[in-house]
This record gives C-alpha cells, sequence and structure tokens, in this order.
C-alpha cells in the first residue's frame, strides 16, 4: 500500500464505513479504523476531558471530521493530535476546516497549533536569534505555531484555517494539535487536514516613511500643505510606498486661529492637492488634518492612494480636553484599509494614550498604523507596536533633542527602525509585512494574539 504521509489515509476512511459515527473514550487512542491512522485524542486531565468522536462521513467535502463536544461544564479542554513528517529547512503550508457551533468565540475555543520536533519528539531551535534586542542573546527554542483563520465561515459554517511555515532546520515532524477549550456546551469539527511541502511564498516589502517638519510659514491651508512637497519627493526617491505627514498640519503655525477656521470638507482642496502629490510619485500619503462636515469639525487622518483619490479617513476618537473645549467632535470608528501592500489603520496623537485604539485597529486586520500626532509619551509609541505586533509609522512636531515623540518607523518589537531627527527630513526603512518576529519563551506572538486574547463585546455574533 503506498503511504501518504501528509494527507488523511482516505482508504481507511473508506473501510471504516459510510454513515457511521465512532465515539471514542475520552482521552484514549482510536481503536481499529474509527479514526484515521496516527491521530489520537489528549486532555490535561481526565476531570476536563470533553468528548471525542469522529464522523466518517463529516466535514464539507464528506471525507471525515474529528469533533470535540464539550458538557454543561465550565473549563473542558481537549483535543485530537498527530504527528506529521516534515523536512527541516523546507516550506510547508498547514491547512484545515473548522465549524463551531454554540460557541461565542471560536478564535479562542477552537485552537490549532503545531509543534515542530525532532525524530525523537522534543522540542528544536529556531534557525536564527531572535531580534528582540533585550532578549538573550542565541537561538531561541521554536515555540508552538498558532495557524490563522482566513476569513468568516463560508454559508455552510465552515471556516478555513492555514497558514506557511518555514520549517526549523532541526525539525523532522511536526505535532499538530487541534483543540476545544473552555467553551461549556459548545461543539466543533476539524476537517480535511494537512500539512503539505509547498513553495516559499513571496515577500511582501513595503517602504515606509515618516516626515518630520513643523510647517511654520504660511497662513493659509494651502501654503501649509505646499510646505510637505519637497519632503514626499524625497521620500519618492527613496521608493516609498506609505508617507506619513504629523496631525492638524493645516493649523500648526497659525496663531489666533481656531481649528473651525481651518476646517475644510473632505475631499476638498487640501485632499486634492496631496492627491496630486500622491499619482504624481505613485504613493500613499497619510496626512492629518481638520475635517467640516456640516456643522461639526473633526480632527482627522487621511489616507490617499497612488491614484490620487482618497482610500479612507479616520475621525479621532479620543480627545484632549484643548480640542473637546475647542469644539472638535470625537469620531467612533476604527476603519482599516487595503491597500495594494497591505492593510493599513490610523490613529492620531491623543489615541496613543488608549490601548484600545491600536487594539481595534489590530483586531481589524491593520499590519501598519500610521500615527500623525503633535506630541505623545515615547513609551507610547513603542507599547503600541509591540502589543499589537504592529509596524507604527509616527510623524510628530516634537524636536528630536526632547524626551517626547519621535517621528520614527517602529518595528513589532517596539524598536525604531528609523528616526527622522532634522526638521524637513524624513525617516524610510523598508519591512517584509510576513516576516514573523519570533520572541523567546513566546514564539510568534503576532500569530498568538487573535487565541490568547480574551473576549470582548465585539467577538459576540
Amino acid at each position: 500500500m503506498r503511504a501518504f504521509p501528509n494527507r488523511l489515509p482516505w482508504l481507511a476512511l473508506f473501510l471504516a464505513g459510510a454513515g457511521s459515527a465512532v465515539s471514542l473514550a475520552d482521552g484514549a487512542e482510536p481503536v481499529g479504523l474509527a479514526a484515521p491512522s496516527g491521530w489520537s485524542t489528549q486532555s490535561p486531565r481526565a476531570e476536563l476531558q470533553p468528548r471525542f468522536t469522529y464522523l466518517p462521513e463529516g466535514g464539507p467535502s464528506h471525507r471525515g471530521s474529528f469533533v470535540i463536544e464539550a458538557d454543561a461544564r465550565e473549563g473542558l479542554i481537549g483535543w485530537w493530535q498527530k504527528t506529521f513528517p516534515v523536512q527541516g529547512g523546507r516550506v510547508y503550508k498547514f491547512s484545515a476546516k473548522r465549524k463551531a457551533d454554540r460557541i461565542e468565540t471560536p478564535r479562542q475555543a477552537a485552537v490549532p497549533r503545531i509543534l515542530w520536533q525532532d525524530a525523537r519528539g522534543h522540542s528544536v531551535l529556531r534557525d536564527k536569534p531572535s531580534v528582540a534586542s533585550y532578549h538573550p542573546g542565541g537561538r531561541p527554542v521554536a515555540e508552538p505555531e498558532y495557524p490563522a483563520d482566513q476569513g468568516e465561515p463560508d454559508a455552510q459554517g465552515w471556516t478555513t484555517v492555514s497558514t506557511v511555515y518555514h520549517v526549523p532546520a532541526d525539525a523532522a515532524q511536526a505535532l499538530v494539535e487541534l483543540t476545544y477549550q473552555w467553551a461549556p456546551g459548545g461543539r466543533v469539527e476539524w476537517s480535511e487536514v494537512a500539512l503539505e511541502e509547498t513553495t516559499p511564498p513571496p515577500s511582501r516589502l513595503v517602504r515606509l516613511a515618516t516626515v518630520h517638519l513643523k510647517p511654520e510659514k504660511g497662513s493659509t491651508n494651502q501654503e501649509k500643505c505646499e510646505q510637505f512637497a519637497a519632503p514626499i519627493a524625497e521620500a519618492a526617491g527613496k521608493r516609498a510606498d506609505l508617507v506619513v505627514l504629523p496631525e492638524t498640519l493645516t493649523y500648526y503655525g497659525r496663531p489666533g486661529s481656531s481649528y473651525a477656521d481651518c476646517a475644510e470638507p473632505i475631499p476638498g482642496p487640501s485632499t486634492a492637492y496631496f492627491g496630486r502629490l500622491a499619482k504624481q510619485h505613485d504613493l500613499y500619503i497619510v496626512a492629518g488634518l481638520l475635517e467640516r462636515d456640516k456643522h461639526l469639525v473633526y480632527n482627522v487622518a487621511v489616507l490617499i492612494g497612488p491614484d490620487g483619490a482618497i482610500v479612507g479617513k479616520y475621525r479621532k476618537v479620543t480627545l484632549p480636553r484643548g480640542e473637546v473645549t475647542g469644539g472638535i467632535t470625537p469620531g467612533h470608528e476604527y476603519p482599516v484599509f487595503t491597500t495594494r501592500f497591505g492593510r493599513v489603520g490610523m490613529m492620531i496623537c491623543y489615541d496613543g494614550f488608549f490601548p484600545e485604539v491600536a487594539r481595534a485597529l489590530s483586531n481589524r486586520g491593520a499590519e501598519v498604523i500610521a500615527w500623525p500626532v503633535w506630541g505623545c509619551n515615547p513609551l507610547l509609541a513603542a507599547a503600541r507596536a509591540c502589543e499589537n505586533h504592529v509596524y507604527l509609522v509616527s510623524s510628530t512636531f516634537t524636536d528630536a533633542s526632547a524626551d517626547w515623540t519621535i517621528s520614527a518607523i517602529y518595528s513589532h518589537d517596539g524598536r525604531p527602525l528609523a528616526q527622522a531627527s532634522e526638521w524637513g527630513t524624513i525617516a524610510l526603512t523598508e519591512v517584509d509585512l510576513d516576516a514573523p518576529l519570533y520572541w523567546h519563551s513566546l514564539g510568534d506572538f503576532k500569530a498568538q494574539l487573535p487565541r490568547h486574547r480574551a473576549p470582548t463585546p465585539s467577538d459576540a455574533k
């Protein structure tokens, strides 16, 4: 018989018989052909074991499925598991289908894990040292991987779960776990589980830039905007994909003017001006402006695309007392926008003091957060980038000599990758949006965020 080490053994499914459902003793090995060869069930303790069932004709394609069900008690946890052979240094794709019933937070309750092991079942090391400078040197342990949900469930309730991995060089096998945990009275069904070698995916390289400029000259919105033409051109000359400008740039350096005096509709003259620059240089621009919408004024960040059109805008949600008494109205949404290089969210100045804003953006898929900011505690930029594992691009009016916010591009670990220190200059760096950051003792923390983050009201369906 030919072996298929990285696929479910379809012959065993056939021999198991059509239409039958086999329940397995909690924590016991599957008996005979009750489940595909190599699959077993586990739980931390007998008193926490849920019920395991294998359905030979289960799943969206009726090719078999692994079921875990919990009774009304809280805290039950258990998983199906199987060891797949792999070749170290190669690229593999994990894929599965998952259907969750009566579970409020499937992202946390129905969790797949992959553990890279040597031929004896021991943990292996990562190929490179962690880039996080404050961790010990040397090669970190290859901590478990957490494959990601890909979009919303289909019409039948099945969610695709898949991620491509570079297997550590020392690995000879991968232990795949399909877990159900903690949610009382629920049911999860796993199907079409595979771990197969694939071609390496292309890098998603993006060049992020910030402008460090105080538009001190001029007394009109147009004159303020024009002062950013030269640094934007400089960023374009260095092949920038995204250029971030500071907050309320048309208001800066206009004593005696109110927020309302500097506000204009969006779309409006200022977005049209930056639209022409974005189209001329074939890049994205984020500009901090003041928007008038009927009788209301908003502090906004506007994302403008390479075609010169507005991709979207964000209205500042958290307002300091000066903006409140100055007549600015808060926004209430956290939009994230798809660009040709990735997903971009925006926040503005005082938002940085509140972790909910950046977390809301990252929860919605933001890979880069643009942050026009007048001034803020410098630790908060690092914290927002680090706790969400996003790239954050700040553009500020604060002098680099002050112990306050800087104009910089921050990495997933909160370190500034590049900083603009002189007025009128830019900082630019290239990053790979698909390159994971592995930490000692944590592994790929970004992949763990949706699996380990506590349920919130936004999870309720």
